[in-house]
């Protein structure tokens, strides 16, 4: 699942669509990865608004413990623009995942 990124607009308009990012990746942690360097390089050009970065995942098969950080400056960065982060989660088992990766 990519991580979404958009603006909200009114109702009766469909949402501005700003970055669609790794594209296929159902990991957490690379998924963090780009939008902190997202918001590092090319958020710059956005004025604050109404904006949504939704991040689609699947836990770890592996996992034990830990995972990706998001750094204060990015958190800064997002709150500056008006911008939630909302966490997607997905089973592994899900229909969406493809199960071959």
């Amino acid at each position: 699942m990519p991580v979404n990124i958009y603006r909200v607009t009114p109702d009766d308009q469909e949402s501005e669509e700003i970055a669609w990012l790794c594209e296929g990746e159902w990991l957490l942690w690379p998924q963090i990865e780009e939008l902190s360097a997202w918001l590092e390089l090319s958020a710059a050009s956005l004025q604050p608004a109404e904006y949504v970065a939704d991040v689609g995942f699947c836990c770890r098969r592996d996992a034990s413990s830990g995972g990706p950080t998001l750094e204060p400056a990015a958190m800064r960065r997002m709150a500056e623009l008006g911008m939630r982060l909302c966490l997607s989660e997905y089973g592994t088992d899900s229909s969406v995942v493809d199960q071959t990766e």
